[in-house]
């Protein structure tokens, strides 16, 4: 019996390994081939010590999602944080972004949303990335794998979701308030350049301005007065809504600046309106119970 036992959990250890390492390559290395060449001048990276920092697997409805996971490395439960990918998917500055969120105390994960699409992390061709990958995600799937993703934190035995946050960037920042319509746990979120109006289609049948009167958590909202693909006339729709609404949202919009400020490793970056950024959202998460 103790050499069956000692087999049993040896075969177990290997398909541990092996389905890590399956996760693991679903998640792209580095960054997105779309965004190079990286601004190597900018970027920043956070190092994990004092971190436990990795590719995990969220049991979803149909399949483990691999998720990028980063939390403190000691004992005891931690606030969560979700980090919504943009674009390019769970790449080199949205796992840097968990470990920020990590550093300050939080349990923050990144699912790969479009696990089921397919893989953007070798594409070129941002147009491409939004017709073959990124048009078919449905905003209902997403819903579902958020859901999944708190329900890990929960059973994990690390995550607090009592005090669930989410933040997203980019593609992210919409998903950040239809989240924030969907989730009865969700404490607070916050949307950075997120789309707010659009065309209903299938897969997005609402966008963020038709689920306002919706709203469960209060959203910070932080935009680029800017940027050419969310005119700030968009910005001051979705502000009049929430007073409308009597939902609990405020908006930040930064003169001068474009599209993704926050991505270091892009030539949008603007580190005044991304340092403003990131203190305003620990500030909204505290405020709101996410600590």
């Amino acid at each position: 019996m103790d050499g069956f036992e000692n087999d049993r959990r040896s075969l177990r250890a290997k398909l541990d390994v092996d389905r890590r390492e399956m996760l693991a390559a679903s998640l792209s290395v580095g960054f997105a081939a779309a965004v190079h060449p990286v601004a190597a001048q900018t970027v920043v990276h956070t190092n994990s010590e004092g971190l436990e920092a990795g590719v995990v697997g969220i049991p979803a409805a149909d399949r483990d999602v691999p998720a990028y996971r980063a939390m403190p490395a000691k004992p005891g439960t931690f606030p969560v944080v979700i980090v919504v990918q943009e674009i390019f998917g769970v790449h080199e500055h949205i796992r840097d972004l968990c470990r920020r969120l990590a550093k300050q105390g939080y349990m923050a994960i990144a699912p790969e949303l479009y696990v089921r699409q397919g893989s953007v992390a070798d594409q070129t061709d941002i147009q491409k990335i939004i017709a073959e990958v990124v048009s078919k995600v449905p905003d209902a799937q997403v819903m579902s794998d958020l859901d999944a993703t708190v329900a890990y934190a929960k059973n994990s035995g690390h995550g607090d979701a009592s005090k669930l946050g989410i933040a997203g960037f980019c593609w992210g920042g919409r998903i950040v308030w239809l989240y924030a319509a969907h989730s009865s746990e969700l404490k607070a979120g916050v949307a950075w350049y997120g789309k707010l109006v659009g065309d209903a289609s299938a897969n997005t049948p609402r966008h963020p301005i038709d689920v306002v009167a919706e709203l469960r958590a209060p959203v910070l909202g932080l935009y680029g007065g800017a940027d050419q693909g969310i005119p700030v006339d968009t910005v001051e729709r979705m502000r009049a809504a929430c007073k409308a609404a009597t939902r609990e949202c405020e908006f930040i919009v930064y003169p001068d600046t474009p599209h993704a400020f926050n991505a270091d490793y892009r030539p949008s970056f603007r580190p005044e309106a991304a340092k403003d950024g990131w203190a305003r959202m620990l500030a909204w998460f505290h405020a709101h119970g996410v600590v």
